[in-house]
């Protein structure tokens, strides 16, 4: 089932063409409106300093939850003008950036990979792309292990994206323009109407881009229709889709020597030159969502969700291989380059059936979810490689003129199939005094095949596993919450990649957490304030080669540390959100040698031992505004190995902006004293170090009709 974009345009235009008289009519039935909006509830929005969440599937506050939970709020996100996923999380302590084979959002959670950990209001969305922020409302970042709910994965956290809702009348375009030719323009259109028993919501973006990256651009569209219907006064209907079409350079950036990242140019590219037509990835992915909930009672109420999504990869690059140093023979050093073509195809459906009673047995309040999640994927790869390529100057490369297309037998051709089906159970207790507990179990039977399309055997394994959480919270007033937690989950040997000879035989790695923090909420609810101390510890890792799946044994990895984090939303016009982690990750056992080294006692990688973020802003009277923030992040390391380091740095970012009638025009600046950077790696590899953007400033306005 696919959606293309025609399509979903034409439905956008109808939706907005539908709610084109309403809007005309808004000033003269302002009451009536109020009332609708009354109606259809999405939630209030609470500036930078958001009180609730979503991510334990009822209705609960942040303070509740045992467990560290960062929310970046659509506020941050306006202000700080994020168009990436990497942009929102540089507001969250203990994130590691990896640039995901330049294909796809990737990064490292309390030192942990979250490759497969990616949600949509609490689906799973693992397909391996960039996301679009068009149609976020927040970001919430879980961090440890939360597989009692959302099943295989997250070590050392998730990432769940909260779109936006129909049920409030919105009519805003936002156009932006700013250097390395940024251009991008979206909108976001929705009405309640039928006298409140319905409402509809469309946001979408276009964005055509260009980059400090030597030949590097940005093609992207997205859409993303939804309607909610009220048949009866205690159901809901939600029906969303979403299309997302990306094309960009696929851009691993550039070589190390001597134990740090080549000293070149920051633009500076190893791959090809004619970059444009053989180095592009092309993504397209699409989805729907059905939810449907029913309020039986104040104390009892169902909901099923659906969703369905196809994705598909064409991936063409070319990238350092090997560093050729100077020797006898070599009176200058070379990079050879590697050279591949990659298409995935995936096709897949979740559904969650969950129960949500809330009941008091023995003088104690209980709020009980009971839920049943079955998911298939069908994930179909095809990859064509050659290394050695090519040889280039490692200092200034002449670039290769390469075919676009390799050609001859793959190297990998093959069918994953996935079936998942979970059983769980969670209970957040209130014992009266001040005591509560959030308690969980849930049982998943995860069964894996891979169906070779070449000489190569089939393979086949399932696992059955328990993933089990316990946390106690002690509330001496509104203002006071601490907490003690632990937790476990698992990954199964392939989880969101084709099994292989190497792994089929594996049993599923697992990660427990232990967990002590307290949560204040000060100022009437305006500071929110969290502080967590915590040791994860996961067994039998794995990592992937970079551009393939073939894994690196890595061992056992142990991270122990502790994360403070802050949000400041005052009604003077003082907001802030600001953050600190403290990570001792580190490879405890392990067999493997990498670069030379054994594994063995290394930092884990892309894991900085201390790492900060900050950024205040000031509105005055609403009218205009001033923001000022900044990042610092420790050394990292590139590689298991911890042979070559990608050194500290601290970024500046400022805001101003000012509002005249309807419209606020913005200006932002990032890198504002333009340091040269590391931004990002692979994660296995030394050779592949992404360089972050010099002083870059854009100009945004927007909108509101």
């Amino acid at each position: 089932m696919r959606i293309e974009l025609a399509t979903m345009t034409a439905l956008a235009a109808l939706l907005t063409a539908a709610g084109t008289p309403v809007l005309a009519a808004e000033a003269a039935d302002a009451g009536a409106d109020a009332d609708q909006r009354t109606i259809v509830v999405t939630g209030a929005k609470d500036g930078y300093a958001p009180k609730e969440t979503s991510v334990a599937k009822i209705p609960a506050e942040l303070r509740d939850i045992p467990q560290a939970v960062n929310v970046v709020p659509e506020e941050v996100l306006r202000d700080q003008r994020a168009l990436s996923i990497q942009d929102a999380l540089k507001n969250v302590p203990g994130v590691g950036m990896s640039h995901g084979d330049g294909q796809r959002d990737q990064v490292t959670i309390r030192g942990f990979s979250a490759i497969s950990d990616q949600f949509v209001d609490g689906f799973r969305d693992d397909a391996l792309y960039f996301r679009d922020l068009s149609n976020v409302a927040r970001i919430e970042v879980v961090k440890g292990p939360a597989a009692v709910l959302y099943g295989r994965g997250s070590s050392g956290g998730l990432i769940n994206r909260v779109t936006r809702k129909p049920g409030e009348n919105v009519a805003s375009f936002t156009l932006s323009a700013g250097s390395w030719d940024t251009k991008r323009g979206e909108f976001d259109v929705g009405r309640v109407i039928a006298g409140g028993d319905a409402a509809f919501r469309v946001t979408g973006a276009l964005e055509r881009s260009g980059s400090f990256r030597q030949f590097q651009f940005l093609d992207r569209e997205a859409i993303a229709p939804s309607l909610l219907l009220r048949p009866g006064a205690d159901t809901e209907l939600l029906i969303q889709a979403d299309y997302l079409r990306d094309a960009r350079i696929t851009d691993f950036g550039i070589p190390a020597i001597n134990g740090r990242p080549v000293d070149v140019a920051p633009e500076t590219y190893y791959g090809a030159a004619n970059a444009r037509e053989a180095d592009v990835s092309r993504s397209r992915v699409t989805s729907q969502t059905v939810s449907l909930t029913h309020r039986f009672s104040d104390s009892l109420s169902l909901r099923n969700g659906f969703r369905h999504y196809d994705y598909d990869l064409d991936r063409r690059n070319t990238l350092p291989g090997a560093v050729l140093p100077v020797s006898a023979t070599r009176p200058r050093a070379l990079v050879s380059l590697n050279r591949s073509n990659f298409f995935r195809d995936e096709d897949g459906w979740s559904n969650q059936l969950e129960l949500t009673h809330i009941v008091q047995l023995a003088g104690m309040r209980h709020t009980l979810l009971y839920g049943v999640e079955i998911a298939r994927q069908t994930k179909i790869q095809k990859l064509y490689s050659s290394n050695r390529f090519a040889t280039v100057d490692l200092y200034n490369p002449v670039l290769p003129i390469v075919p676009v297309d390799l050609g001859g037998t793959p190297a990998t051709h093959n069918e994953g199939r996935f079936r998942n089906d979970g059983l769980y159970v969670q209970d957040l207790i209130d014992f009266g005094s001040g005591f509560k507990a959030l308690v969980g179990l849930r049982r998943d039977w995860f069964e894996q095949r891979t169906i070779q399309r070449l000489a190569l055997p089939n393979l086949y394994r399932k696992d059955a596993e328990w993933s089990p959480r316990a946390g106690l919270v002690f509330q001496p007033d509104d203002k006071q919450s601490y907490y003690a937690s632990w937790s476990r989950s698992f990954q199964p040997s392939g989880e969101g990649f084709a099994l292989a000879p190497n792994n089929a035989g594996i049993e599923p790695e697992k990660t427990s957490n232990k967990e002590v923090g307290a949560k204040y909420t000060l100022l009437g609810g305006r500071l929110n304030a969290t502080v967590s101390l915590f040791e994860l510890e996961r067994t039998g890792i794995k990592s992937a080669a970079p551009g393939s799946t073939v894994l690196i044994p890595i061992g056992t990895q142990r991270t122990r540390g502790i994360e403070l984090s802050a949000n400041l939303d005052l009604a003077s016009g003082w907001r802030a959100i600001a953050g600190y982690s403290y990570l001792d990750a580190r490879i405890i056992r392990s067999l493997a040698v990498e670069s030379g080294q054994p594994v063995e006692g290394k930092r884990a990688t892309l894991t900085p031992r201390n790492s900060a973020n900050l950024f205040v802003s000031k509105d005055f009277a609403d009218r205009f505004g001033l923001g000022l923030g900044g990042n610092y992040v420790g050394d990292r390391f590139a590689n298991p190995g911890n042979t070559v380091t990608l050194p500290a740095y601290v970024t500046v970012d400022a805001l101003a902006w000012v509002k005249l009638g309807p419209a606020r025009l913005q200006l932002n600046a990032y890198n504002l004293f333009d340091k040269s950077y590391i931004v990002s790696g692979h994660g296995t590899s030394p050779l592949l170090n992404l360089p972050g953007a010099p002083r870059t400033v854009i100009a945004t306005v927007h909108f509101d009709l």
